[in-house]
């Protein structure tokens, strides 16, 4: 009989859990299918040309490293990488796990405490910085033209996900990279599974009235946005 309970619970648990992992993909389904400021109409005259980059999974902002509106040597430096390239062409920012960042640079790195805690709210965030000097437009890297207004509040949205010191300058996550062209920053934030490197990147593109989803946890989302 406690045995017959045991399982019973067991099933019960299992079953709710279940149901919330289907809740939770119907509801990313439906709500990045969903679109923001949907009248939102690429600048052929005097655009700042940005990008949106995936490696299948997570979503970068990449912005010119520097023009006449930002200079970004200002707060991220290049010449602090292993290639030492003091003027790349672009940067690209992607909001993430700390933990998750730093400690699974592949997917067999993955250990079950850094997923729990990125999923649950319960680590800190990172920056991932990475210089470009070309990019190439695909599936995965879409090209998008903007103006001057829309591109000041991109800058200030991805300005405000750094934590800086008492001078206002991100601090650098020391001996932290993953290849010749980036480094980490400590961010403002904390990753969920409500509010994941997508979530943040899709909120950057909506607080720039560009077009985005209403919610998404995914890229797919975003890229379907801008593959129509």
């Amino acid at each position: 009989m406690v045995l017959k309970k045991i399982i019973w619970r067991t099933i019960k648990i299992l079953g709710i859990f279940f149901f919330l992992i289907v809740l939770y993909l119907i509801s990313a389904f439906a709500l990045s299918s969903i679109p923001v400021n949907s009248d939102f109409k690429q600048c052929e005259k005097d655009a700042v040309e940005i990008h949106i980059l995936t490696n299948g999974v997570h979503t970068d902002l990449v912005l010119p490293f520097k023009n006449q509106y930002m200079d970004w040597s200002k707060l991220v430096n290049p010449s602090y990488t292993k290639s030492g390239n003091p003027s790349p062409l672009n940067v690209a920012f992607g909001w993430g796990d700390k933990g998750f960042y730093l400690q699974t640079q592949t997917w067999d790195d993955l250990k079950f405490s850094t997923a729990f805690n990125a999923l649950f709210y319960l680590s800190s965030s990172a920056m991932h910085v990475t210089f470009y000097n070309r990019l190439q437009e695909d599936e995965s890297c879409r090209k998008i033209c903007i103006s001057k207004e829309h591109y000041l509040k991109l800058v200030n949205y991805i300005s405000e996900s750094f934590s800086t010191d008492s001078l206002g300058i991100p601090q650098q996550i020391t001996g932290a990279s993953y290849w010749y062209n980036d480094s980490f920053y400590e961010a403002k934030g904390k990753y969920s599974l409500f509010f994941t490197c997508n979530t943040w990147a899709n909120n950057g593109l909506k607080t720039a009235d560009l077009k985005a989803c209403f919610w998404t946890p995914f890229d797919i989302g975003i890229f379907k946005m801008y593959n129509e």
